[in-house]
């Protein structure tokens, strides 16, 4: 039942979601495209003609800023933005922070597209944006906190549905990352010094660094998961008890796993065991979700014959379980011995990256844009289908390819003779890997290609057509 619009307060507020969809689509395109340049520079190093600032060391951090804060970052906005309104069913609350948010972010990420090739950097994985851009991403990030749990304040439903619960706990676990992690001394306007030393920096550096992994890429996406899977099955989600476990084992579990990221170094032992014993225990929450949101098709399995959107979604959870599955492994010591510093630890971040965070991201838009704009599907569903093809080809291609090259490497790496000397020398082990950078880089152009498909497909759907803010429906208690 609906009801007339007499004010803005009679509406959602889709303004704010239409311009961070849109964004997504094109920052995703950047930031894979930046991915490809620094592919491409590991089989043709000269290929950028030696520019300092087209450098792999200052493009690297430039395309994972790109897709995990860029692409990654504004789809959370969006579908997090969309998601609370239409499940609290009241508009966003205050228009004017929400817009600040936006267009915050969007200078964060101009910031970032001109530092960072320009070798201003903390040195930081995933952090490594100098001190004034971090004050900015803190106010941005307070604003957005103010607005989505102003809106859950405010809200016209009495329980709140789980979605919420997974992006509230994102944006209170990334400001707490975020703030302890940068502590620093400013140098100048451009440069500091962290407030930790040694070890004790790289403890807390990969405490934020899987922590980042954990909840602004896990976590958070779980939360469109749990919105986007059983709107487009049209079935309510398999098991709603299953889901608040799944919320609180996986909140609790993921803070202590970071560890793991430095066995074999000089972390002490304990610590490094500490993050492989509960790098073990995540991985029941983490399929757990994966089946739950999986079951959720019971009774419309026969939807993925026909509906790409839903292709996207299931076979991102997919890559979900698959990609907990092998982390939880590699940090086993054992493994992790055979595993670390070679391309088996690309491969695993990238079945993560573009299996889960991409596909789950490009399935939610595919059901979220069309709705912006007031029509039920995408100007080309066969489109979609062909995206979604070229994407797991590309994907299967870029894992498959790293995985067996960081296998060999590992291998290489440990291979000794009777005497005690090298098998092998490190150049033999680069130039044996040479042919799986080449596959790698197909599988990627495959990805990219995708996305530009889905681009012009946007801009099909959204052409000569209006942004709309619907009405807000109006909801019987009984």
């Amino acid at each position: 039942m609906g009801i007339t619009v007499g004010s803005n307060q009679d509406t959602f507020n889709y303004k704010v979601v239409s311009q961070f969809a849109m964004v997504t689509v094109l920052w995703g395109i950047v930031g894979m495209l930046v991915g490809l340049i620094i592919a491409a520079q590991l089989i043709w190093p000269e290929i950028t003609f030696n520019i300092p600032w087209l450098s792999f060391g200052r493009l690297r951090p430039l395309h994972t800023n790109a897709v995990i804060f860029a692409f990654g970052g504004s789809g959370l906005f969006a579908a997090s933005y969309y998601i609370v309104q239409r499940t609290c069913q009241t508009r966003l609350f205050c228009d004017k922070l929400a817009a600040f948010t936006f267009w915050g972010w969007q200078a964060v990420i101009v910031l970032a597209a001109v530092t960072l090739p320009l070798g201003i950097t903390s040195s930081k994985e995933y952090a490594e944006l100098e001190w004034p851009i971090d004050l900015l991403i803190t106010v941005v990030w307070v604003a957005y906190a103010i607005v989505f749990f102003g809106t859950i304040i405010q809200r016209k439903t009495k329980h709140i549905y789980v979605s919420n619960w997974f992006f509230g706990a994102y944006i209170l676990v990334i400001a707490i990352l975020h703030i302890f992690n940068n502590l620093e001394m400013p140098a100048s306007l451009w440069k500091s010094y962290s407030a930790y030393s040694g070890v004790q920096d790289a403890m807390v550096e990969w405490w934020y660094g899987h922590n980042a992994v954990g909840f602004m890429l896990t976590t958070s996406f779980l939360g469109m998961m749990y919105y986007f899977i059983p709107k487009e099955a049209e079935r309510p989600i398999y098991s709603y008890r299953l889901s608040v476990v799944h919320f609180w084992a996986l909140t609790f579990t993921y803070m202590w796993a970071g560890p793991h990221h430095l066995q074999h170094t000089s972390l002490p032992d304990w610590t490094q065991s500490l993050g492989t014993v509960f790098s073990l225990i995540l991985l029941a929450p983490s399929w757990g979700g994966m089946i739950n949101g999986i079951m959720t098709l019971s009774g419309a399995w026969y939807k993925l014959r026909t509906d790409p959107i839903l292709k996207f979604l299931v076979v991102a959870l997919s890559f979900y379980g698959m990609s907990t599955f092998e982390g939880s492994m590699m940090s086993i010591k054992t493994v992790n011995s055979l595993s670390h510093y070679t391309d088996w630890t690309i491969g695993h971040v990238h079945s993560g990256a573009l299996g889960w965070v991409g596909m789950i991201t490009i399935g939610s838009l595919y059901y979220l844009i069309p709705r912006l704009v007031g029509q039920k599907d995408m100007y080309s569903t066969r489109w979609i289908e062909l995206h979604f093809w070229i994407a797991t080809i590309g994907v299967v291609l870029y894992i498959a390819a790293m995985w067996i090259a960081g296998v060999m490497q590992g291998l290489m790496w440990r291979a000794f003779e009777p005497d005690g000397t090298l098998t092998y020398s490190f150049v033999e082990s680069v130039k044996a890997t040479y042919p799986f950078y080449v596959i790698r880089l197909v599988g990627g152009l495959c990805y990219f290609a995708g996305m530009l498909l889905m681009a012009y497909n946007v801009f099909k759907t959204v052409q000569g057509k209006k942004f709309v803010n619907p009405p807000i429906p109006l909801t019987i208690q009984h």
